[in-house]
């Protein structure tokens, strides 16, 4: 019998008639994610539930692992051990691909565990798509909390995003999507299910999940003291779709009292939330001949069901229809079961449900477009903070570059309007993705380092009205197709290359695709041989200027191009040191351990002459630690000893000599009127970087550094990159050692924060080090500095890199010479190699590949690069194209 609640209630009773499709120890479809777990970790079975975790690193392309705090560590389980964290960017989502059309269980769990150290429990929000699901508040709930909801997708990729709301910053411990059944759990178009409670009538104390659970629900104990608890060893027939597990529906629970009624009362925060019910119920007793079970269900006084009798042993469902979902006046909600007058029992429950309706009202950007704009991504390697989650809406969170339509109207799918990816570095061809965004109006690909031929298929783009495709170096022949299709505006200026249908395009730029008359030379075997000999020419003044230049700078120094002849290492009396220094007449520079000297070795061979200062505490220490090791290692980036001096108090370290100091020195051009040019740059890195690498991967057993800094990067007279002052150097006891536990030492803003919370030393202390070295190089900027917004340089040029635009970060003694391409990827790789966490930081050897890349990159672009230029000559001899200049990525 149905009954109708409000005029609009309908009842529909799930009996065990339905089949059951889904297997009990099937995990196909699970998506389970340990957020933070390095991917060296995964998978693993986590033993309680037997539920395999992988890593989220392949479904975020954002964010920070960490780790709770070791006083949690104790309490909770593995999965809950590690969390990842959103200090950039206002939304960071996992993109997720899904089934389309299939209702997901989605369990998102958050564990502070202060895991930051600062006592500061996290605010945010999280998104479904372009919707939002909830605000999480973990200061009400201690620091941890689950949010689960039931969602059908209506694409095949499923973005769940964490938003700042505040100060504090997103995170997450686990991340799990669960397939369900198409006909279960049912909610009204434009809408899904949050979870409120899913509960079972019992005392036992047990929670149940995965594997008792076969789509993995969560299902927690609840009782009473005026009910009474009824079980059965018997099977259970739990078949009807909804399917909870034998341990929830073998209990349930009655009222004390025969003539008493079952009450459930909660509360709504907002007396407008609609919600549905699922109730579950079998018999679990066997009723004598004169006994009867009959109770209605009612829900704030008004029928919900009934008369209902439940099924022996036998599950039966009592649901809402999708279309139909309840409210509370006041938001005060009662459900009772209330013997009828013929029942002589009282009413039983075996578990229920309960989901507040949460409304999606904001459509996905239009699928196929979604894919375009990612596929687009991924060819030109794009990789900006803001291109998370749907490209259009909400709106806030519009991707950079991107104009979308319909954002207005929520219910029809935007469609994205314009493409904007001028000055973004783009290398290859024009992406033939992009004709899948057939509502493209307006399309700017401008000053890139594009090549290939200008493709027809834009042509077919029946709305787009715009073309720039200026500045880059597209070849061939502008398709006729393009060049007459009405109402376009078509720029191609800037590529030499290119032809148009009556001759060059290097003024095209007009309406409707007419380009200015030019004459088309007929003998093109001229032409290549005018070619030719013009970059023939080209080259050979600009390889005389440039070998000018470097005899002029090496007469001015006194330098030659002759490497220097280092003798072998070797003991000096303290009386040759004397001599060698000629009584310590010409500092060079002063450190902790004591104060450089120039001196000469046979009274020719130029060196460097560090001698230690009395009032150096740990200074003996330091000196021979460098002497033991400068003895056995050998490498073009390391600096040379020549020879040592220890008599008594007095000790002395002979190097060989550089000419240009050190980078720290020479960045902050104190060394005159003389700027390090970015190529320069570039290759200074690498030979540093190539030092290191020997330490951490050349040496048995291998050895750490501890104090990188720019004032340890020597530079001879060809500006070669040396490392130097290795007393603070640690070697490994075993080669096979991860970490060695030592007194932390080092310079402060060097210092790797994981070394010094832990004291556990590693190659990747070294790393960080080296990322903020790399930070110094491009910024030209001090490493800590109280007058910037952020004073530590990596949080400052993060804040900056958020910002999106480049060229607030880079020395601007440079003038803008430099590729863009390259400028990014060293800024990337500085940002890796500055990660809190050191497992997330590159190898050294992964760094000297990316600085060789990043190079490749600068070297692309062609030109001159000479080592240094002169103030004065800036104006003059910096004449490059926009291209160059890194806008937003």
């Amino acid at each position: 019998m149905e009954k109708y609640f409000h005029g609009f209630l309908c009842i529909i009773i799930i009996t065990f008639s339905l089949i059951h499709f889904v297997q009990a120890q099937d995990q196909e479809g699970f998506i389970t994610l340990d957020c933070g777990l390095l991917p060296d970790g995964s998978p693993y079975t986590n033993p309680s539930t037997g539920l395999v975790f992988t890593s989220d690193s392949s479904f975020i392309e954002s964010g920070q692992n960490s780790r709770i705090s070791k006083d949690f560590e104790r309490i909770f389980e593995k999965p809950f051990l590690t969390l990842r964290y959103f200090p950039d960017g206002e939304r960071n989502c996992y993109n997720l691909k899904v089934t389309q059309g299939t209702n997901y269980l989605i369990r998102a769990s958050f564990l502070y565990g202060n895991y930051d150290g600062s006592n500061t429990v996290p605010n945010f929000d999280i998104f479904v798509g372009p919707n939002k699901w909830t605000t999480l508040n973990l200061n009400a709930t201690g620091g941890g909390m689950h949010e689960e909801m039931i969602h059908m997708s209506r694409s095949s990729s499923l973005n769940v995003c964490l938003v700042k709301t505040g100060s504090t910053t997103p995170m997450i411990s686990t991340l799990e999507l669960r397939p369900l059944r198409s006909d279960i759990y049912v909610s009204a178009i434009g809408s899904s299910l949050h979870l409120r409670l899913r509960s079972y009538i019992s005392d036992s104390g047990l929670f149940l999940r995965y594997p008792d659970d076969i789509y993995d629900r969560r299902w927690f104990p609840f009782s009473d003291k005026e009910y009474t608890v009824v079980t059965t060893t018997l099977s259970v027939n739990t078949t009807n779709g909804y399917d909870p597990p034998q341990g929830a529906m073998a209990s349930a629970v009655t009222h004390v009292n025969d003539n008493g009624t079952l009450k459930f009362p909660w509360n709504l925060t907002d007396s407008t939330t609609r919600f549905h019910i699922y109730l579950h119920f079998a018999e679990l007793q066997t009723l004598l001949a004169n006994e009867t079970r009959e109770f209605n269900v009612l829900l704030n006084g008004n029928i919900f069901y009934g008369p209902f009798s439940p099924r022996k042993l036998s599950i039966e469902t009592m649901i809402t229809k999708p279309e139909s979902t309840l409210t509370c006046e006041g938001g005060n909600c009662l459900l009772q079961l209330v013997k009828t007058a013929k029942s002589t029992l009282p009413p039983l429950i075996n578990a229920l449900e309960l989901f507040d309706v949460v409304e999606f009202p904001q459509s996905e950007t239009n699928q196929y477009e979604v894919n375009a704009i990612k596929k687009i991504q991924t060819a030109y390697g794009l990789s900006r903070i803001s291109w998370q989650g749907d490209p259009c809406v909400p709106t806030q969170f519009l991707w950079a570059g991107l104009k979308c339509s319909n954002t207005d109207n929520s219910s029809t799918p935007p469609t994205i309007t314009f493409l904007n990816l001028s000055s973004s570095g783009l290398t290859g061809i024009v992406a033939s993705s992009i004709q899948n965004l057939t509502h493209l109006e307006e399309l700017d690909l401008s000053n890139n380092y594009l090549e290939g031929a200008v493709p027809e298929f834009l042509a077919d783009i029946k709305s787009l009205l715009i073309i720039n495709l200026s500045g880059n170096n597209l070849s061939g022949q502008v398709p006729q197709k393009l060049q007459q299709k009405k109402g376009l505006k078509l720029n191609v200026e800037g590529n030499s290359k290119l032809l148009c249908s009556e001759g060059s395009c290097s003024n095209k730029a007009g309406e409707g695709g007419h380009p200015k008359k030019n004459i088309i030379v007929p003998v093109v075997a001229s032409v290549s041989l005018m070619v030719v000999l013009i970059a023939g020419l080209v080259l050979f003044f600009v390889l005389k200027k440039k070998n000018s230049s470097r005899s002029k700078e090496e007469g001015r120094t006194g330098r030659t191009s002759e490497p220097p002849r280092i003798t072998k290492k070797k003991r000096f009396t303290y009386a040759e040191v004397t001599e060698m220094t000629n009584n310590f007449e010409r500092v060079l520079g002063k450190g902790g351990f004591g104060i450089v000297y120039h001196g000469y070795v046979n009274g020719t061979e130029q060196v460097a002459v560090k001698v230690l200062s009395q009032a150096s505490t740990h200074g003996h220490k330091q000196f021979k630690a460098e002497v033991e090791l400068l003895l056995r290692v050998h490498h073009k980036n390391l600096v040379s000893l020549v020879g040592y001096c220890e008599k008594g108090k007095e000790l002395a370290l002979v190097y060989e000599y550089m000419a240009n100091g050190d980078l720290k020195e020479f960045l902050s051009e104190k060394r005159g009127e003389s700027v390090l040019r970015w190529g320069t740059r570039l290759q200074i890195a690498l030979e540093a970087a190539q030092g290191l690498e020997y330490l951490h991967k050349g040496c048995r057993p291998p050895i750490v550094h501890r104090d990188v800094k720019t004032a340890n990067i020597l530079l001879d007279e060809h500006f070669q990159a040396k490392l130097a002052d290795f007393g603070l150097s640690r070697s490994f006891l075993n080669e096979g050692e991860s970490h060695v536990s030592t007194v932390v030492a080092g310079t402060i803003g060097y210092l790797d924060p994981e070394y010094y919370n832990t004291s556990w030393l590693t190659e990747k202390s070294d790393v960080y080090s080296f990322g903020v070295v790399l930070l110094e190089i491009i910024t030209n900027q001090p490493v800590i500095d109280q007058t910037r917004e952020r004073s530590y340089i990596a949080e400052w040029v993060r804040l900056m890199v958020t910002n999106g635009d480049i060229r607030k970060i880079v020395d601007l003694s440079l003038n803008g010479d430099y590729h863009s391409d390259s400028v990014w990827k060293f800024v990337e790789l500085a940002m890796t190699c500055v990660n809190d966490s050191s497992t997330t930081r590159p190898t050294m050897s992964q760094v000297v590949i990316e600085l060789t890349e990043c190079i490749k990159s600068e070297n692309s672009r062609g030109g001159t690069s000479q080592s240094m230029v002169s103030k004065s000559s800036r104006e003059v001899t910096m004449t490059f194209d926009t291209n160059v200049n890194p806008m937003a990525r």
